[in-house]
């Protein structure tokens, strides 16, 4: 069952997703994503390029959230997930690609996060509902 449709996949190649973990099971901790975008019809997929706290979050089990927003719109959405990291075989090779598409350097890894729900976050009475994924 695919959970990215084609309005999310094209808000998350218009839009800056924001990437969500937590630090020590307790402190939240955001920051954007330029390069976090679809992968396939299930996982989203960026280049991890600092090597910060995201990467050390992941690294400990955080779960993901990844928010993207049309503001003038109102429209949005929140995706939940795991996230693994990868350093050859095809995910990497997309963030090579990615890479050189868009003037970056090397990621230091390919970071797929496998989704689990994913919620709209359109302004109004449904706002936060699941609208794929889940249980």
């Amino acid at each position: 069952m695919a959970l990215i449709d084609e309005s999310m996949r094209e808000m998350l190649s218009e839009q800056l997703p924001i990437l969500a973990t937590v630090t020590d099971g307790e402190r939240p901790n955001v920051g954007p994503k330029r390069s976090l975008r679809a992968y396939g019809d299930d996982a989203l997929i960026y280049n991890e390029n600092t090597g910060g706290q995201h990467l050390e979050n992941i690294r400990a089990g955080s779960p993901v959230a990844v928010a993207v927003i049309d503001r003038p719109n109102l429209d949005g959405y929140r995706f939940l997930g795991r996230a693994e990291l990868h350093d050859d075989g095809p995910a990497w090779d997309d963030c090579l690609a990615f890479a050189a598409a868009n003037g970056m350097g090397e990621p230091k890894h390919a970071v797929v996060i496998h989704i689990e729900e994913v919620h709209s976050l359109r302004s109004g009475p449904k706002a936060g509902t699941r609208v794929a994924g889940g249980r």
